[in-house]
Parts: structure tokens; sequence; C-alpha cells
């Protein structure tokens, strides 16, 4: 890894094509996702779980069935993709996101290509009506969105093939944002639309943005503010949506061949889809720092761990040691006690020299001393007493020597080594160049 050479952060004159979030978010997607040196494979070593950031953000789009749904997503792509109309033409959850070329996928296929979402298998059915639309469409920042569009919501004896209500408020715990669409045609008040939101308003409310949809059919200026009353009042008796600030533009398809008097804010949504993108960029850079860190930390506990483990693997091996050598040395010494007691002091001179005799008649002198000092009758109990102990110190120096705990070998210290200096020294310091570069795109420079 040291030799590795660290590839150059992106420079926003290399292409004109792509955007400098886009290229930040795809970058730092590559940091993670990288087969050799990814942040994502060195975490999956530390034995730390981490996803690649998503390179684009979610949109969920809810509402109920002929709300204007998938016309918002077919216009802000410019190609249709969705189908449209007044029956319920969506009836599972469809991704709709950018590609290299048009293609339409399903499920298990989807799964694959958005693991963030595999959970959703936990709700049974929804796999089955799970699908993803592929567009090379590149218009406004489609290139960096990914929209949700969820089934038409609506009352009464309608049955879902899976737990819709679930599966709406999980995906939109997941998403960046969450448009809610109400039709000013009767169906805005549907229970079921109002149920979920209010669920998803406890869970994510700041993710949460409410729309008049198809605000130009509503008739006149006077019916069109009737129906957004009637909106407001219903969602006002809810106490998780009775907040402050409350907002409800209206926005409508632009027809070139169809004027109308209603203020058309659909722009606003376009800014507030720019917005969370850039904000998505500060959040992907920010969890880029915050991933450093835990890695770097998780070497560091690991390291400081090895050294405790070393540390206390010598303290083992002493007691083990120890143990072993009073076990084998009492008895031995116990035993040549009284060997040497059978022979005089010249043979013991003669046999291993004046002052080593000495020092071996003191020794076993000591151990007699103590032997005669016991009585007769209990010298035997002394015996099974004494030849316990020895056992026991042997079975310690055993038990020691099975208790020392795993090191790291000098090859995996080298390597936790390499990651903590490449997290870094190349890691830390493409972060640095892509905040630096994303904020020049927008502070002026006597601000930097």
């Amino acid at each position: 890894m040291s030799g590795r050479k660290p590839r150059s952060v992106a420079n926003p004159l290399e292409s004109a094509i792509t955007t400098p979030s886009e290229r930040i978010l795809k970058e730092c997607h590559s940091l993670y996702a990288d087969s050799e040196n990814g942040l994502v494979k060195i975490a999956s070593s530390l034995g730390v779980h981490l996803l690649p950031p998503r390179k684009k953000i979610i949109v969920m789009i809810m509402g109920n069935h002929s709300a204007g749904k998938s016309s918002f997503i077919n216009w802000y792509v410019e190609e249709h993709i969705q189908k449209t109309g007044v029956a319920i033409e969506t009836q599972g959850f469809t991704f709709i996101t950018s590609g290299r070329k048009r293609e339409s996928l399903t499920g298990n296929a989807t799964m694959h290509l958005y693991p963030h979402f595999r959970p959703l298998r936990q709700f049974k059915g929804v796999t089955d009506y799970l699908s993803a639309e592929i567009s090379t469409s590149k218009q406004k920042k489609f290139s960096l969105v990914t929209f949700v569009d969820t089934p038409g919501l609506v009352d009464g004896d309608m049955i879902y093939p899976f737990d819709v209500n679930s599966a709406i408020i999980w995906l939109g715990e997941q998403a960046d944002l969450i448009f809610v669409f109400f039709d000013p045609m009767g169906q805005a008040l549907c229970k079921r639309t109002l149920n979920i939101v209010e669920k998803l308003s406890e869970k994510c409310g700041d993710k949460l943005l409410f729309y008049l949809s198809k605000a130009d059919e509503a008739g006149k200026e006077t019916d069109r503010q009737r129906v957004m009353m009637q909106i407001v009042q219903e969602l006002c008796r809810r106490p998780g949506l009775n907040k402050c600030g409350f907002e409800m533009p209206t926005i409508y398809i632009p027809n070139p061949q169809k004027s109308s008097r209603c203020v058309n804010q659909i722009d606003g949504v376009c800014q507030t889809i720019e917005k969370t993108i850039n904000q998505a960029v500060q959040k992907t850079l920010d969890q880029l720092e915050k991933d450093c860190d835990l890695i770097c930390s998780t070497i560091s506990s690991r390291l400081e761990q090895d050294r405790a483990d070393v540390t206390y693997n010598r303290s083992v091996r002493l007691y083990s040691f120890l143990c072993g050598a009073l076990g084998v040395f009492l008895p031995a010494l116990f035993i040549l006690s009284f060997i040497v007691n059978t022979f005089s002091k010249e043979q013991l001179d003669e046999l291993f020299g004046e002052g080593p005799a000495q020092a071996l008649t003191v020794c076993t002198g000591i151990v007699m001393f103590l032997w005669d000092w016991i009585p007769e009758d209990g010298q035997v109990v002394f015996v099974i007493i004494f030849g316990a102990f020895c056992y026991l110190l042997l079975f310690l120096a055993k038990h020691f020597s099975g208790r020392r705990n795993k090191t790291l070998m000098k090859k995996e210290k080298g390597t936790l080594a390499e990651y903590s200096d490449y997290i870094r020294d190349i890691i830390k310091t493409k972060k640095a160049k892509l905040y630096e570069w994303y904020l020049q795109q927008c502070a002026a420079e006597y601000d930097l």
C-alpha cells in the first residue's frame, strides 16, 4: 500500500459534462469502494462494517393515486418513463435513475443496484413489486437524483399485495427528501396518505415537503384556496402535523399550449432538490472524515490491546514458569534430601568437592530438620499433602500456559500501521482537497 501512488483529486476543468457535486460524490464513493485500498475493505479487515456513500440523493414521492407523481418525474427527467393516468398505474415501488443506457430492472436486479435498500426484503411481497428504470437523461440535476415513485394510495377496500404503509415509512427514513403530492380533485384527504404522512412526520419531519399538485386543474383561485384550506385543516387536526411555518406550494406541469393564471412554483421544487444535493456533498465529506477517524481509532485500539496482551502474556509465562519450576524442584529436593542423608560428609566431599558438598548439605539439612520436626504419625499425611501441593503447582503451570491471549504477528502490525498512514496521509488529504474544491465553487476567493 505504501508504494501505491495516490490518485489525483478530480479537476473541475477536466470535464464540462459532470458537475462539481457529481464529481465529488463519485470521488468519495471511489475512496470507499476501491477494490484494493477502499475504506470498505480496510474497515472489513478490522471487523467494522461500512457502506460506501450514495452517489445520488434519494427523493421519494408519495400521495394518493392520480396525484401527478409519475407526471412530475417524467417532466423532471424530460422523458416519458412512468405511465400516467387516472387509473392506479403505479402499484409498486419504482426507482428512476440515470445511467449509461435505457434499461428496466426487476426486483432482484434492483436490490443489487441499490444495496442500501436490501432490508426492504423484510416486507413480504415487496420484491415482486419492485423495479428500476434507468434513463440516459442528463436534464436538470437528474444525474445526481434517484426518484422513488410509490404506489398510489387510496382508501376503502383496496388491498395491496404487501404492507404498503410500513414499506413507504421505511423508504421515507432512507430518503433525503419526501415529496407529498396532494391532488385537488377530491382524493387529497385520503386517510391512508395522511396516516403515513403523520408517521413519517414523527420519524423524519425535516424531510417532508407538501405540494398541491395539478393546481391548474383546481378551477378558479377561490376554488384552489378552498381546497388548500381543507387540506390544511385536515393536517392541523393531527397533532404530529400541526406545526408552525407550514407551507404547501402550488405546482403543475407547464404546458405551452395551455395558459393558466395559477402561480406555478415547480421551479422551487428543482431548487429544493439542488439544495439537498449540495447538502449531500457536505454530509458525504463529513461522513468520510468520521469514517476515517473511526478506522484510525479502531487501529489504535487494536494496537493498544495488542500491547496489553503482550504484557499480559509475559506475566502469564512468568507465573507458568514459577509454578512449573516449583512443582518439579520441591519434590526433587525432598527426595534428594533423603538420598544425601545416606552419605557421610567425607563421601560427599569426595563426590562433589568441599564447597558444593557443603551447600548441598545445608539445603538438605533444612529439609531433614523439618522432616524430623513432624511427628512420626503425621509424616504420611504430610507426604500426601505435599504431593498434592506439588501436583497443584504443575496444574497451575499448565493452566497459565493455556491462558495466553492471541497477539498480532509482526506482519499484521505492519499492515495496520500502513492502513493508518494511508488514511492519514492520503485519504484525509484527499478529503481536505475535495472540501477546498467544493468551497471554491461557491465562496469568494478572498474568503478562502
